[in-house]
């Protein structure tokens, strides 16, 4: 078994508080044919009078975001790790996950501070074997910790309704990886993330310990 997990923002979605979205982003999305929903989701923060304050957003699904789950769940199990809060993610991904093909969620209080950042994903928190674990994640700080088990994806921020990263590139890469005994050796042939990180003054080491 695979053990695949996913970021939500700026991977599988991007999401725009309703009040400041740009026009012209969201007028091109139409045009396009960018699929979107508007979403209620509530704030951590507190209103005058000690409400939970609701927050509206507008949410952009990254092309292929339903074909890519329903064909990565056919030989993986995937998982949700985000930095985002529950009140925010959970609601989101009742709406782009109706099937339920994302089994567990992990948000915000999950992930963990490293000497170098805030929000660190730790994979070993997942208890699944690590030789078959991957992350994919925008943001590569988020898998410092496993620099070997992450695949850094490009942001999607809603501008390109022809982004082929989720079926053109994702899905060929989980399904090779699908097939290894241990995809870090191959993740790494591929990104070298550990020179990545040390480049930006992070030392880790090439091969898992």
């Amino acid at each position: 078994m695979l053990f695949v997990v996913l970021d939500l923002d700026e991977t599988l979605v991007c999401a725009y508080e309703s009040s400041g979205l740009p026009p012209l982003l969201h007028s091109q999305a139409l045009r396009t044919g960018l699929k979107w929903f508007e979403l209620q989701c509530v704030a951590i923060e507190k209103d005058s009078e000690g409400k939970s304050r609701v927050n509206h957003v507008t949410v952009y699904e990254r092309p292929g975001l339903q074909e890519f789950l329903r064909r990565v769940s056919d030989f993986a199990e995937v998982i949700l790790f985000t930095a985002g809060l529950e009140g925010y993610a959970s609601p989101l991904v009742d709406r782009i996950d109706p099937e339920k093909r994302i089994g567990a969620r992990l948000y915000r209080p999950a992930t963990v501070i490293s000497r170098y950042r805030e929000h660190v994903k730790d994979l070993s928190v997942l208890g699944r074997d690590l030789r078959r674990t991957v992350i994919i994640d925008n943001n590569p700080f988020s898998f410092v910790l496993q620099p070997l088990n992450g695949i850094p994806c490009v942001p999607f921020t809603g501008e390109h309704s022809d982004d082929q990263q989720l079926l053109g590139v994702l899905l060929p890469l989980l399904q090779y990886l699908s097939l290894q005994d241990d995809i870090r050796p191959a993740l790494f042939e591929r990104f070298h993330m550990p020179a990545w990180f040390r480049k930006r003054g992070i030392p880790t080491s090439d091969w898992p310990s």
